[in-house]
């Protein structure tokens, strides 16, 4: 069994500009910087079937290679902040890929969420973080800048849960089309 999702994979550079700001919240579990990453799919449990059946899906994705630009911290979680994240600015090139992949991996009969897209890189998990110290955060990196680099591919990704941070392998890469 695999489980499986979709995601941009993030530049050693911008990793590196990430985990300058993983300090000072009680209760954040911090990602190491090779688990950064940006989810256009989330596809959960697959066998051997379904996982060729995903890849096969997203070899037929095409969409044009683009720019990425991170922009602002943020946190999910109203009362009870669960994860802080860095947010990306707007991108329509990015919607589109995201779109083309979740329409190919339903097509594929994958239960895709349905939710809007919030894209983003997960910096932490958080397990009894005060939501004030969580909100402070977030309000003294809010304006955290990062890029634009070059995406210019997508990944199928599986992963492997641990004690402390999930182990991620790439198991299959598909190429942007280069004319931007």
């Amino acid at each position: 069994m695999h489980r499986l999702f979709v995601a941009i994979e993030i530049p050693e550079i911008v990793a590196d500009a990430l985990t300058i700001l993983q300090f000072g919240v009680e209760g954040a579990r911090w990602r190491p910087p090779e688990n950064f990453h940006l989810t256009l799919s989330f596809i959960g449990d697959a066998d051997r079937h379904g996982f060729s059946e995903a890849m096969t899906a997203l070899s037929g994705v095409s969409a044009p290679a683009f720019d990425l630009r991170l922009s602002g911290i943020g946190y999910f979680g109203d009362k009870k902040p669960n994860a802080l994240w860095a947010g990306v600015a707007p991108n329509d090139a990015l919607d589109h890929l995201q779109q083309k992949v979740s329409a190919a991996l339903r097509r594929s009969g994958f239960a895709i969420e349905k939710r809007k897209f919030k894209p983003h890189v997960t910096l932490a998990y958080l397990r009894g973080a005060s939501e004030r110290d969580v909100m402070s955060f977030s309000a003294s990196h809010g304006l955290f800048s990062c890029g634009p680099f070059p995406v210019e591919e997508f990944h199928l990704y599986s992963s492997k849960l641990g004690n402390d941070a999930s182990a991620y392998q790439i198991e299959a890469s598909y190429a942007l089309s280069s004319s931007r």
